[in-house]
């Protein structure tokens, strides 16, 4: 994704006002993560600006940006690091520049602080008034390049988020609190199964409901557009449909769990005599259960249309509502809204894109909201999936690592962003589909265990799914981390000096070091009391969790206490790195013992986060304690490097707890 991003990389656009604010358009999605106050910091950073004066406002779609605006795999912060801090440290050449020309004095004589440039006999002059002769400055006196590491004052500094004030006054605003002229609550009653058909309709009572503006047909269901959501939501429940069933309509949970095993590569049989361990894993559907619901602003006109939503991939967003309605895709105007949560939700668009056909159709503007329980039930989850994994061993060394993995096919039609990748996930090269590629490119064992191979085999079943925090690691490295547990106790030794002595560098080494020793590892616990531990690496980041657990009430197991190391080279921002891998171990807690998604007959069970078990906060461990390890080189990945480690970490605990080796998630299901 970087690679392909290179070429357009230095399309950014920097602004400094007259008001003395720089202003850096973001071309990526901020739905929680933190991603603005990381992006503030570096230009701040390399324009010796104050923090405070630097605004980071969302792009709009632009797709000369080509692989360019999709946020996902953990790329963001890997991929705008150099080319932010470029064009800061361009902008403040620029601007000390115009500031030696103005006082005619040597630019190399002047020096920058709190957004202005500063000249040895005190004079200064605020951004702000040097912006407009700075925009013409063709070549700088003085080098734009950005600052050496022991230059740096406020990158690696723990900050607070830039945009938290005004987060929790309500300030901010989402898709739904927009106030676009004209535009109506709008709904859609959906089917009874997942991808059902509309079979009839009766609107004679909605439509005369008080508030109801239309009643309209769309490829998906039925839009009832009201004064209020309130309204709208009344009037939805008010329409006389039936429904014809959808594709998998005759199968369950039990189903497509059978169906998953019988998908497997047999594997080879061991060499006579050599000792090995085998396991077989179930993870469930996760829907992503982001804590706001989808909404999206659309405005359709006959030769026009804008929206307003979350996007983590605008480009492809606009090329396909452009195609849907009918217009160039010049003319489709999307504006990216931040997100209250994704998760990789947001990555696909189908909110936007009904609310598009929703105003074509109705003729006028309409804000349309999926509730929880249209998203639990009709948006996208982490595929089920099924793993088999064995290990051989002997003389005290693993020999070979064989994982199976069994996925129901993980809908990557968002490709890199844009059509042209999102149309090539669905194509097959000699006989190996993309989406087996990225799994092959994305997943491997950390370890030293001998001669490793895995296999992914999709069972191509019309649901609705999508990348999940980690994707496919969040499955996989937690199946292969349980195995090391159980290969460590069958092999006699100490599960964390089992990993270490195997770990592919000293980078990793440290980090496991560091949680174990923070974490006390393998200190007296009482009877029903475990501490299990979990490492991962991805996207240049590595980490470990070691959490201690207690199942001494089997059927409400908690996480007491947990402390996670990381190592993702130079964090920008230490306290967002805190708060992502905090979450990490919120999600690794729920998909581990309670949280997943039940298939009835077609439909998914779970409606809201009653029955869709998130942690809660009585859920939560009291002692929380991230260690990070100190810079060294660039940034590596963050937001999705945790969820393995975690999960992982939680399922070994409750193993040592319990006594029994868990073999399907979420355990309490």
């Amino acid at each position: 994704m970087i690679l392909a991003g290179l070429p357009t990389s230095h399309l950014l656009v920097l602004e400094i006002t007259p008001a003395g604010r720089a202003a850096i358009h973001l071309p990526r999605l901020e739905v929680g993560q933190g991603l603005t106050t990381a992006i503030a910091m570096l230009v701040a950073e390399e324009l010796d600006a104050r923090l405070t004066d630097v605004d980071v406002p969302l792009s709009d779609s632009r797709p000369e940006l080509l692989f360019n605006q999709l946020t996902g795999g953990s790329n963001s912060v890997r991929s705008l690091y150099d080319p932010v801090r470029a064009a800061a440290a361009a902008a403040r050449a620029r601007l000390v520049t115009a500031a030696a020309a103005r006082w005619n004095v040597p630019a190399n004589s002047l020096r920058t602080a709190d957004s202005a440039v500063l000249a040895p006999d005190g004079r200064s002059l605020g951004y702000g008034e040097l912006a407009a002769a700075a925009a013409t400055v063709a070549v700088p006196a003085v080098p734009g390049t950005p600052k050496s590491p022991d230059q740096l004052r406020l990158v690696g500094r723990p900050t607070g988020r830039i945009d938290a004030r005004d987060i929790v006054t309500g300030r901010v605003k989402y898709a739904g609190d927009l106030q676009i002229p004209g535009a109506l609550p709008t709904v859609v009653a959906r089917p009874t199964t997942i991808n059902g058909t509309l079979k009839s309709l009766d609107a004679t009572v909605a439509r005369t409901m008080p508030g109801v503006h239309a009643v309209v047909r769309i490829p998906s269901g039925v839009a009832v557009l009201a004064e209020t959501f309130d309204q709208a939501i009344k009037a939805r429940d008010a329409l006389r449909t039936t429904w014809n069933p959808g594709p998998v309509a005759n199968l369950s949970t039990g189903d497509i769990r059978a169906r998953l095993r019988a998908a497997h590569a047999p594997f080879l049989l061991p060499p006579l005599l050599t000792e090995y361990l085998d396991g077989e894993f179930d993870f469930a559907f996760v829907n992503h259960a982001p804590m706001e619901v989808l909404t999206a602003v659309a405005d359709v006109r006959p030769n026009r249309a804008e929206l307003w939503f979350a996007a983590q991939s605008p480009i492809i967003a606009q090329q396909t509502i452009a195609a849907e309605l009918g217009l160039p895709q010049s003319a489709v105007t999307v504006h990216v809204v931040r997100g209250g949560g994704s998760f990789g939700r947001r990555l696909f668009f189908d909110a936007a894109l009904e609310a598009a056909q929703i105003s074509k159709a109705a003729g006028r503007p309409v804000k349309l909201m999926w509730t929880r329980n249209d998203d639990m039930r009709h948006g996208r989850m982490r595929p089920a999936s099924h793993h088999r994994i064995r290990a051989t061993y002997g003389l005290g060394q693993v020999l070979t690592w064989e994982h199976r993995a069994a996925t129901v096919k993980t809908d990557l039609g968002h490709g890199l962003g844009e059509a042209l990748t999102a149309a090539g996930f669905n194509l097959s090269l000699a006989g190996l589909s993309l989406a087996q590629a990225f799994f092959l490119l994305t997943e491997k064992n950390p370890y030293n265990v001998g001669i490793p191979t895995q296999l992914l085999a999709e069972l191509p079943l019309d649901v609705h799914t999508g990348s999940w925090r980690s994707v496919y690691s969040g499955m996989v490295r937690v199946a292969d981390e349980i195995m090391m547990d159980e290969l460590a106790r069958r092999m006699g030794q100490d599960e964390v000096a089992f990993r270490r002595a195997r770990l592919r560098g000293a980078a990793g080494q440290a980090v496991l070091d560091t949680v174990a020793k923070a974490g006390d590892w393998g200190r007296p616990m009482p009877p029903g009391h475990a501490q299990g531990v979990g490492y991962h690496d991805e996207n240049g980041g590595r980490v470990a969790y070691l959490v201690e657990l207690d199942a001494s009430d089997r059927a409400n197991p908690r996480v007491t206490r947990a402390v996670a190391a990381a190592d993702v080279g130079r964090a920008i921002n230490p306290r967002g790195l805190e708060a992502q891998l905090t979450g990490a171990l919120i999600d690794g807690i729920s998909v581990i013992l309670h949280a997943g998604n039940h298939i009835d007959n077609g439909a998914v069970r779970e409606g809201s986060y009653a029955d869709f078990l998130y942690a809660r906060q009585h859920n939560t461990p009291p002692s929380v304690e991230i260690h990070i390890l100190p810079p060294s080189g660039a940034p590596g990945g963050a937001g999705e490097l945790g969820v393995p480690a975690a999960s992982a970490a939680v399922a070994n605990a409750y193993a040592r707890a319990t006594g029994t080796s868990p073999r399907s998630f979420p355990i309490h299901f």
